[in-house]
């Protein structure tokens, strides 16, 4: 499962972080890393962007990006 698929209150843990140079380099700066756990916030109307929260903070990400992180049940 992705990040993009995860529904609205639900949490997961990071798995896999996707995206090529510069783009995954932005994602682990923004504390996106395995084993981290993640909660779906809310989704725009328009279901972009979607808003996170992680290590104590929101974050808000593009569909396209969210597609690049890989996520498995939060247990």
């Amino acid at each position: 499962m992705t990040l993009d698929e995860l529904a609205v209150g639900e949490s997961g843990v990071i798995k896999t972080v996707g995206g090529n140079g510069p783009l995954r380099c932005r994602f682990l700066d923004m504390g996106l890393i395995p084993r981290t756990i993640v909660k779906k916030i809310k989704v725009a109307p328009l279901g972009d962007p979607l808003q996170i929260s992680i290590r104590g903070y929101e974050l808000t990400l593009r569909k396209e990006d969210a597609e690049k992180i890989e996520l498995e049940a939060a247990e």
